[in-house]
């Protein structure tokens, strides 16, 4: 274990997150190595009467790894990753980033579906749900948690597993970090197959006609194809944007991506069909490898900028939400800020609701709205808009929104998210593994109340 304080050196970076927006002063940083340390951690704050924020990855948009006056459980030093391929599983400490799983599981062929910016931390994306470009293939990060050692409130380790306190394994595959602190997942692999990628773009004048070709084919999607992008300024980072005509740079513009997982001769009959319908000004083929895949990204989502980000899914995409989200582009105020749209369903779908904490399972479609800048002086600007462009298609809403992206929310919203029933019996395990509400900075579930933990107590498996 190594503590920091805030006059140590090395504080500051280790308190730094990706999210510039949060600046916060920890009372003391936990630098932890093993679940030991953890567990020291934990009871030094409880002693001291310090709340407690838990750092995975620290690229949650919230900043929830951080809190003024807290114990900040630090666990980026845990970034082992160890892979079985034989049984297809892999082992990873609770700090690696997407990119350490990546990079261990495809020296040996396999891959773990998770999210699009390599850098983000597996713990926050995998509790939280976890979409990605393999989702509709296989399924979300959470649905390929098989176990998970867990520290609770208490101090006590536990292994939340199918044979061993399920309950507990049921609520981390979608509750948040409510629960515990994942000191090391147990994953389920697949096998990786050679990718195909198409990006096309399209003017704003042609975003209507494109948008309805995208509806119609995400339609009859094979699970083998993937197709995902949303409005952005063109040409906003110099040197990766050459193959972009002149007369679309700077201007916003609607870009799809669609991955063909497979052959690639197969590629062109998956992927050409959806560009036949709506011709782009602009397209480019590639074919990366599943690590350049993840980390193609990366670029444009730098830490230290600042961040404002909402969700919610889309029941259907008519022409009044063309509209909207073509007026909404139109009004992009930075060059880095983009508007996201992607076709889920597919294998998310096929899990039972009650299978998983994890709520919005056949929403159609995501709706995300990201901006990000870097003066603190025009955070109203920025975040004002991100607020318009959801509000502009509330009447358009599936419902709910995705909990990894509720960043300023009023509490209400997490219940709104989850729904009465799911609530309830979260609330009820938190009443079994964390009765005080030790782990309530994050989007919180509280503990059922004190009438309800008797039972509570049977979702405490042995």
């Amino acid at each position: 274990m190594e503590w920091l304080d805030p006059d140590d050196p090395g504080y500051d970076a280790a308190r730094r997150i990706w999210n510039g927006m949060h600046d916060r002063r920890p009372a003391r940083i936990g630098r932890c190595h093993a679940s030991a340390d953890v567990v020291e951690a934990l009871r030094f704050a409880r002693s001291a009467g310090l709340e407690v924020s838990v750092r995975g990855g620290g690229h949650n948009v919230a900043g929830t790894a951080l809190a003024d006056g807290a114990v900040m459980i630090d666990l980026s030093p845990m970034r082992q990753v160890t892979v079985d391929p034989k049984r297809q599983v892999a082992y990873a400490a609770g700090g690696c980033l997407l990119a350490d799983l990546d990079t261990a599981t495809t020296a040996h062929g396999l891959v773990c579906p998770t999210g699009i910016i390599s850098q983000t931390g597996l713990g926050g994306l995998a509790l939280g749900g976890g979409y990605g470009w393999l989702s509709r293939r296989w399924g979300l990060t959470c649905d390929h948690i098989l176990a998970a050692e867990v520290v609770l409130a208490d101090g006590s380790v536990v292994t939340a597993s199918p044979d061993s306190h399920p309950d507990l394994l049921w609520a981390l595959r979608g509750g948040g970090g409510n629960f515990g602190v994942v000191t090391r997942f147990t994953l389920r692999l697949r096998q990786a197959t050679p990718l195909t990628s198409h990006t096309a773009v399209y003017g704003l004048d042609q975003a209507p006609e494109a948008l309805e070709a995208y509806r119609t084919f995400t339609g009859k999607l094979s699970a083998d194809l993937h197709i995902g992008g949303g409005f952005k300024i063109a040409g906003a980072y110099p040197g990766r944007d050459g193959w972009l005509p002149e007369g679309l740079r700077g201007r916003p513009v609607l870009s799809l991506t669609a991955v063909w997982f497979g052959r690639p001769e197969e590629a062109a009959g998956a992927i050409e069909p959806f560009l036949d319908a709506a011709r782009p000004a602009a397209s480019i083929r590639r074919t990366p490898t599943h690590v350049e895949l993840q980390a193609a990204g990366d670029h444009e989502r730098p830490v230290g900028n600042r961040y404002y980000t909402k969700s919610s899914y889309l029941d259907d995409l008519t022409a009044p939400v063309f509209e909207q989200l073509v007026a909404t582009a139109d009004g992009i105020p930075s060059p880095l800020s983009s508007v996201q749209l992607e076709y889920l369903r597919g294998a998310v779908a096929d899990v039972a609701e009650e299978d998983s904490a994890f709520p919005g399972r056949n929403a159609p479609y995501i709706y995300t709205v990201s901006s990000q800048w870097t003066d603190p002086a025009t955070d109203h600007t920025h975040i004002g808009w991100t607020r318009d462009a959801v509000a502009r298609l509330a009447p358009y809403s599936y419902g709910g929104a995705y909990v990894n992206y509720l960043q300023d929310e009023p509490r209400a919203k997490v219940a709104e998210v989850y729904g009465a029933t799911r609530l309830a019996r979260l609330a009820a395990v938190k009443a079994a593994y964390d009765p005080d509400n030790v782990f309530h900075l994050n989007q919180n579930i509280p503990p059922a109340e004190a009438d309800d933990r008797r039972q509570a107590d049977a979702h405490r498996g042995g």
